[in-house]
């Protein structure tokens, strides 16, 4: 059966005065439908460069050098500009971490929302979408411009306009950042459920672990622009099988007892110039040796989850090197 979302082998570079630098370096990764798939790690590894490679939606500079992105079989990349105009109208939906600035504040709610539904739209048809995300003064919001709304209510139109042509493919980057605490959830609540509910699968782009582990199916944890350890998520989060994820998690405020302390990773993320041909966590680990430093680790199953590292085995057990 084909996948919903297959990305193979991708890799992209930006160009900068110094020259190139990669962003993302040999990502390999699918979904199926009605499926929530949770992209993890730290600024700078890579996760909104290839969420907005789904939609061929880079920033200017940024070159694709190898691999392909396929939706339901078809290639992003292989679309000519009609093609892909109707793709990321139809099949794609992206929800962003500013609610209030992806909305036009020069127009109304609800003509906003008439945009994103197939064909001219009706006011009632506006109503139904925005009482679907929890709006139930929904006539009152339609009226609105984005500044007369919470943050929370501007969140909520945009997973409804995401939502309104039932997409495939849904891409949510930090879609609660910019919110107060006290709503998160219900935002992933409803961003996830209605995702579920309509069959589509969600990408969801965080550096919010607990959040992660909640509500993703499976877990993509990212490192240098590749897809370092893939998997279920109630599985990467008790066993993690590769030392950034291990050391993710004892980093994580959420996850630190009462009483206990959080433990940074030191270092810094790489800035890489081509493909990496070694471990580019390497520097950063407390499991490296000798081979980490000079040999690109390949993609292996172990334990129910793919994971990029030499020394899966001794993480799992817990064993660090000598």
């Amino acid at each position: 059966m084909t996948p919903a979302l297959a990305i193979n082998d991708l890799a992209i570079d930006f160009r900068s005065r110094r020259g190139h630098v990669r962003a993302v370096d040999g990502a390999a990764l699918t979904a199926a439908c009605g499926e929530v798939l949770g992209v993890v790690g730290e600024s700078g590894c890579g996760k909104s460069t290839l969420g907005m490679a789904i939609g061929r939606l880079l920033a200017p500079g940024a070159l694709r050098v190898t691999g392909d992105i396929l939706v339901d079989g078809r290639s992003v990349f292989a679309l000519d500009d009609d093609a892909l105009r109707t793709l990321r109208a139809e099949e794609l939906g992206f929800v962003f971490q500013d609610p209030i600035g992806t909305l036009d504040p020069t127009r109304r709610i609800g003509l906003q929302v008439k945009a994103a539904l197939p064909g001219r739209g009706t006011d009632r048809e506006v109503e139904a979408v925005l009482f679907e995300v929890g709006l139930s003064d929904a006539g009152r919001v339609a009226r609105s411009y984005p500044h007369e709304l919470s943050g929370g209510m501007a969140q909520r139109v945009s997973i409804g306009m995401a939502l309104a042509r039932r997409p495939k493919i849904v891409i949510a980057d930090e879609p609660t950042a910019a919110l107060d605490a006290s709503i998160k959830s219900q935002i992933l609540d409803l961003l996830t459920g209605r995702c579920r509910a309509t069959g589509a699968v969600l990408i969801l782009l965080s550096h919010d672990l607990h959040a992660i582990r909640k509500y993703s199916d499976r877990v993509a944890v990212m490192y240098g622009g590749r897809l370092v350890e893939t998997g279920p998520s109630s599985i990467i989060f008790t066993r993690p099988a590769h030392p950034y994820t291990a050391m993710l998690l004892r980093a994580s405020i959420a996850d630190v007892p009462i009483g206990g302390r959080a433990e940074p990773i030191p270092g810094a993320p790489p800035v890489l110039e081509g493909r990496c041909e070694r471990c580019s966590f390497a520097p950063r680990c407390e499991w490296t040796e000798q081979r980490c430093t000079a040999v690109r680790p390949e993609a292996r199953f172990i334990a129910g989850r793919e994971v990029v590292c030499h020394r899966a085995e001794s993480v799992i057990a817990g064993v660090r090197a000598s």
